[in-house]
């Protein structure tokens, strides 16, 4: 145990008077300074009175954010009093500008000597070396810093940098609760409800207008000081209770399904109620001074603190759940009489930091009209639902939760990734007409649905769609989609906490046949890896993840999940036609031993009649897979090309990289003629050959591929009406001439096809 004296809790380090204090005093104290008479300004100097005092610090100061980018000197004891609102710095500019940047603390015994000082003259600071700051977070949310110094160089103790976090916690509670932020200046006064755009990353397309709805309202706590320790420990046992026993209640639900991933989430949750440790932690933070619903606030925060740089999917899942979990207790805290959420309006626009597997769809259909994530990835969960459900998303939108409240008007572009919350009125009329023409739009293509696809020249294309969810199926008949040309069954693998069973896959695959009817099904076995990721799953960490260990390598080296996977789609099919094919195939040998794997469960098939008419295929992402053998060719049923990876693979550039994006280009002669090749080497052999990926569903892209002789597209649901309109309109035969024409003319081919498209009036 650390010695006291080394701390400045109860030491003399202080000069001036006034006894120091130990951190449950100042927490005291500081409750009595809230309490007080006063508006923010004053609260907030006496806070930093106090901790100066308790501390035996010769400076203390609280910089609190101004706008998304501005840290202002707030208040100070020790500094000049005419810098106050006057000293500024920007995110990342000085310790202080770092410490909110990185939400760490700074320590150190020399401050003007440390590579990021940064020297702010106004506040006569320069005589100071010892230099101790915390952030003021909430939820990962930087609202300031917290500074002390002082003139000696000196070290301060990892319990002196625990106790200022603690304050720092408790200044941020009640900077939350508008009790603590002083005055703004001129400059600010209007700021926090002043239009606010942020560029995201679009992961699902959609343009929508709508109401914000808050996915974890903000809970404001009365006050985070507690009066009695073990009246707060009470309310959280208490609390705690009624939370386990509505999770047991929801459990026993008669109309619970066994195998629901709401059951697993559910499970989920209760072992993290009753789990030891974390209630241990959050008796440790009511010692330490805090309320119960402050406790449990703290916990969080520190947890988010320690998991912010984790790379480990697992252990962000994990956090998930914990952090779902308190803000279900800390509800229960502060409303203990609101069992009852009220969904949003009709049309709303959902605001999270993040969301867990299976959160979105507890919102009924219709409900959001579109969804903004500050943390999040394209191929995150949400990511899939979304894009089945056709709302708009974005992710990596920072700072999406600072200021908007529940109800804010909001603007989502998931094409482009912008988010506008309040924006202006003319900016809402231009996405309103933006609106109104892409539902033109989608009435113009409904007339398309009975149409066959031909093209002028009497070539006859099939459109698939893309899909990997039950929600995805009612898109074939408003498309007017031929089938699925990909059904994606690692999603249901994702979107469960624990690896589905035999049985529960069975089920899924039967529903998604006989949603399907007559129109085909390819169904992909389990890509998982790279950015697919299952949390039950361990992944080994890989420098190059996409050319590494996943797909169809996971699947021969782990046969006991693909041999499960097949047995379920073999019982699924029951004496219907049936379509498998396998992802990322590189060589003929990992196709013949998966086709043999398959064989091999036809033959063992029990309590079920074998299908009708069984297809095995292969997804041609590699270049490896399009040079290979002509047996290959001939073994295969289907094949469909996996545009995304293959020309990824094809350009060595990854399409997701600013930097390398502009050399990911589908009508490129040097890939026009991998295509070419491809479909040359599947007309020999007579087999099947479609093209799936991003490019599938964008027109121009998609006349190309056509023009060079591929037949049949699966992509989103929401492409089928734009591309089969333009191969309406398409000379597929001309294409190709203006194609070869510009290559030969050393002209870039995109160009060319543009200019044509353009004098034919083909809509791309």
């Amino acid at each position: 145990m650390s010695d006291p004296s080394a701390s400045g809790w109860g030491s003399t380090r202080k000069t001036g008077p006034g006894a120091a204090a130990s951190p449950k005093l100042l927490l005291r104290r500081l409750r009595q300074a809230l309490a007080a008479p006063g508006d923010g300004q004053e609260r907030l100097n006496q806070i930093v009175t106090l901790i100066a005092q308790s501390m035996a610090a010769e400076v203390c100061s609280v910089y609190l954010m101004r706008g998304q980018d501005t840290l202002q000197l707030s208040a100070t004891e020790g500094l000049k009093s005419e810098a106050v609102h006057e000293a500024r710095l920007k995110i990342g500019e000085g310790l202080v500008g770092v410490i909110a940047r990185d939400g760490r603390p700074v320590v150190t015994a020399k401050a003007r000597e440390h590579p990021e000082f940064r020297y702010l003259p106004e506040t006569g600071e320069e005589r100071y070396s010892s230099f101790l700051g915390v952030p003021i977070q909430k939820l990962g949310r930087t609202l300031g810093v917290l500074v002390v110094q002082n003139e000696r160089p000196m070290s301060y103790t990892e319990e002196e940098s625990e106790a200022l976090a603690l304050v720092a916690m408790v200044i941020a509670e009640m900077a939350e609760a508008g009790t603590l932020i002083p005055r703004a200046s001129d400059d600010d006064s209007s700021e926090d409800r002043e239009p606010v755009h942020i560029q995201g990353q679009g992961a699902a397309d959609g343009v929508a207008i709508g109401p914000a709805y808050l996915h974890e309202p903000k809970l404001l706590l009365p006050n985070p000081i507690a009066e009695d320790p073990l009246h707060e420990r009470t309310r959280l046992r208490e609390a705690l209770t009624r939370l386990q026993t509505d999770i047991d209640a929801m459990l026993d639900d008669d109309q619970m399904d066994a195998t629901s991933e709401h059951r697993e989430v559910l499970e989920t949750y209760r072992l993290f109620a009753n789990d030891r440790g974390w209630v241990r932690k959050l008796e440790e933070f009511i010692v330490s001074g805090l309320t119960a619903e402050a406790a449990v606030d703290a916990a969080r925060t520190e947890a988010r603190l320690k998991l912010r740089t984790a790379t480990d999917p697992y252990l962000r899942q994990r956090f998930d759940d914990m952090d779902d979990i308190a803000q279900r207790l800390m509800r229960r805290l502060i409303l203990p009489n609101d069992d009852d959420r009220a969904m949003p309006q009709d049309g709303a626009i959902l605001v999270a930091r993040a969301l867990g597997p299976g959160e979105m769809m507890d919102y009924p259909r219709g409900t959001l009209s579109g969804v903004v994530l500050e943390d999040g990835a394209i191929g995150s969960h949400a990511a899939i639902v979304a894009r089945a459900m056709e709302i708009p998303l974005i992710v990596q939108a920072k700072g999406a939760l600072r200021g908007v409240e529940t109800g804010d008007s909001m603007i989502v572009n998931g094409d482009q990734g912008h988010v506008h919350i309040r924006p202006r009125e003319d900016v809402i009329s231009a996405y309103e007409e933006k609106i109104s023409l892409r539902a033109q739009e989608k009435a113009s293509f409904a007339a398309l649905r009975a149409l066959p696809c031909r093209s002028l020249d009497a070539c006859e294309v099939k459109l698939y769609i893309n899909g990997g969810l039950a929600a995805d199926l009612p898109s074939l008949d408003e498309s007017g989609a031929e089938g699925v040309g990909l059904l994606r069954t690692e999603l249901h693998f994702m979107l469960n906490k624990t690896m589905p069973t035999r049985e529960d896959q069975s089920r899924f695959y039967s529903h998604i046949l006989d949603k399907a009817g007559d129109r085909i099904v390819n169904f992909r076995t389990l890509d998982i890896g790279s950015d697919k990721v299952l949390p039950y799953m361990k992944q080994p960490r890989e420098n190059n993840p996409a050319l590494g260990w996943r797909a169809i390598r996971v699947g021969l080296d782990r046969p006991v999940v693909l041999r499960m996977q097949l047995q379920a789609l073999l019982r699924a099919a029951s004496g219907r036609p049936l379509r498998i094919m396998f992802p990322m195939v590189a060589a003929l040998a990992e196709f013949e031993k998966a086709r043999g794997m398959l064989l091999e469960e036809v033959e063992r098939l029990d309590m079920a009649a074998p299908p009708t008419d069984l297809k095995i295929g292969a997804m041609l992402e590699t270049p490896s897979l399009a040079f290979a053998q002509k047996r290959f060719f001939e073994l295969a049923d289907f094949i469909s090309i996996g545009g995304n990876d293959l020309a990824q693979f094809f350009f060595a550039a990854d399409r997701t990289n600013e930097r390398t994006a502009g050399r990911y280009e589908v009508t490129h002669p040097a890939f026009l003629s991998l295509i070419r090749m491809i479909v040359e080497r599947c007309d020999e052999a007579g087999t099947e050959l479609s093209f799936c990926g991003e490019a599938a569903g964008r027109p121009l892209d998609a006349l190309a591929l056509a023009a060079m002789g591929i037949r049949a597209f699966s992509m989103r649901p929401a492409s089928v009406g734009p591309v089969k309109r333009a191969l309406l309109a398409a000379d597929l035969t001309a294409m190709r001439i203006v194609a070869e024409e510009a290559e030969e003319a050393r002209k870039r081919v995109r160009d060319a096809l543009i200019e044509h498209c353009m004098e034919s009036l083909i809509p791309i």
